[in-house]
C-alpha cells in the first residue's frame, strides 16, 4: 500500500503542479487540457547569444569530466564480445527499415493514405536491428533474453511519453505540423503507436552500447558520491520538483529545461523514498556506468529521431527560447542536451518495469 502511495503521490505531483501554476497566476486551465492540443497561446524569445553560452558553458562543465574521464581512461581488462552472427530476424528488420525510410521521406501519390503512419514501422524496425547488433556482440538481446518484460515497455512508453507531451502544453517548446484536421480520438490513436516504441528503442540501444567497454571506460570506478541522508534528500527533492513543476507554467520562458529534470527528480525521490536500490546508488560507490550509459543511449535515439523526423510528413518543429540557433535537423543544437535527462527518466522507468516484471513472475511461478 505504501508502495502504491508513493507512486500516486508522484502523480498528483507531475500532473496537479502545473496546473495549479496556471490557477496562481490566474489564468484559465482550460487551454491546456484540449485535445487535440493547441500551441498557439505562448510566445517564445528571440535567440540570445548571452543565454545560449551561459547554457554551453553549464553543459560542457556538467558533461565535460565524465567524457575526459572515458577518454583518458583505459579498461584494465576487456571482455571480448562474442560477435556472432547477425540473426534473420535482424536483416528482415534491416530491410524493412530501409523500406520505410524511402517511404517516409518520398511523396509517392499511391502511398499517400499510408504516408502518416510511417514513423511507427521504422522505429520498430530500428528496435530489432538494435536487438539483433546487441545479439551479435554478445548472444542475447532485451528481446530474446526477457520477452515478457520487453514487450511490456511498448504500453508503458506511451503513457511515458503522453506525460512530456502533457508537459509541452505549458511551455510548447514543439509542435507538430503535416497532421492535418483531426478529432481527438483520431489524435490520440495515431500519437500513441508511435510514442509506444520509445522506451524499447531506448533499452535496445543500450544493450548494444553496454558491449562496448570502452565507452565508459574509467566510469565503473571513479569518485564516490554517496549521501549521509538520503531520505531527507529525497523530500528536499520533491519539493523543489514541485516548484518546478509549478514555475513551467508560471514562466516557461525562463524554466522550460525543468521540463526534463523536474520530472527526474519527482520520479529518483519517490524510488528513495520507497527505500528501493535504484541506478542512481552506483554513484555512492563510485559506478558512474549505468547514469552514463542511460544518457549516452537517449542521445543517440536522440539522433536518429531528428533525423528521421526531418524530411517526414508529419513532423515536430521546435521554438526553443533563446537558444533556437544552430540547428542539426529541426533541434537547435543545444536542445540535445535534454536528451541526457531524459535518458535517466528512461533508464529508471524501465527499472522498475523490470522489478514488476520480475515480481509478477514470481507470483505466478509461486501458484
Amino acid at each position: 500500500m505504501k508502495y502504491l502511495a508513493g507512486w500516486i503521490g508522484g502523480a498528483v505531483l507531475l500532473f496537479g503542479m502545473p496546473l495549479l501554476g496556471i490557477w496562481l497566476s490566474g489564468g484559465s486551465c482550460a487551454p491546456y487540457l484540449k485535445m487535440p492540443p493547441r500551441t498557439d497561446f505562448v510566445s517564445h524569445s528571440p535567440f540570445s547569444w548571452l543565454a545560449f553560452c551561459g547554457l554551453a558553458i553549464f553543459i560542457i562543465a556538467a558533461m565535460g569530466p565524465f567524457v575526459w574521464r572515458v577518454i583518458t581512461s583505459r579498461p584494465t581488462t576487456i571482455k571480448k564480445p562474442i560477435i556472432g552472427h547477425f540473426p534473420w530476424w535482424g536483416w528482415l528488420a534491416l530491410f524493412s527499415g530501409a523500406v520505410a525510410w524511402v517511404l517516409a521521406w518520398s511523396r509517392l501519390p499511391w502511398f499517400a493514405p499510408f504516408q502518416p503512419y510511417t514513423f511507427t514501422p521504422l522505429w520498430v524496425a530500428y528496435i530489432i536491428v538494435m536487438n539483433a547488433l546487441a545479439y551479435r556482440r554478445t548472444g542475447h538481446s532485451p528481446l530474446t533474453r526477457s520477452p515478457g518484460f520487453f514487450l511490456a515497455l511498448f504500453p508503458v512508453s506511451a503513457g511515458f511519453w503522453w506525460f512530456f507531451e502533457y508537459l509541452n502544453r505549458f511551455v510548447q517548446n514543439w509542435h507538430y505540423i503535416g497532421i492535418g484536421p483531426l478529432t481527438a480520438e483520431e489524435y490520440v490513436l495515431r500519437a500513441t503507436l508511435p510514442f509506444a516504441t520509445v522506451l524499447p528503442a531506448f533499452v535496445a540501444t543500450r544493450a548494444w552500447l553496454t558491449s562496448f567497454p570502452g565507452l565508459t571506460s574509467g566510469l565503473a570506478n571513479w569518485r564516490p558520491c554517496g549521501v549521509a541522508h538520503p531520505r531527507r534528500l529525497a523530500w528536499v527533492g520533491l519539493t523543489l520538483a514541485a516548484g518546478g513543476l509549478a514555475g513551467i507554467s508560471l514562466c516557461p520562458e525562463f524554466l522550460f529545461p525543468l521540463l526534463w529534470i523536474s520530472p527526474l527528480m519527482v520520479i529518483a525521490s519517490i524510488r528513495v523514498l520507497q527505500g528501493v536500490p535504484t541506478l542512481l546508488n552506483a554513484p555512492g560507490h563510485g559506478n558512474w556506468q549505468p547514469l552514463f550509459l542511460a544518457a549516452l543511449s537517449a542521445l543517440v535515439c536522440g539522433f536518429f529521431w531528428e533525423m528521421w523526423n526531418f524530411y517526414s510528413l508529419e513532423k515536430w518543429i521546435y521554438t526553443v527560447p533563446f537558444v533556437d540557433r544552430f540547428r542539426l535537423f529541426e533541434m537547435p543544437l543545444l536542445g540535445f542536451a535534454g536528451y541526457l535527462p531524459f535518458g535517466l527518466e528512461c533508464a529508471l522507468i524501465t527499472e522498475w518495469v523490470s522489478v514488476s516484471e520480475e515480481h509478477s513472475g514470481r507470483k505466478d511461478g509461486s501458484r
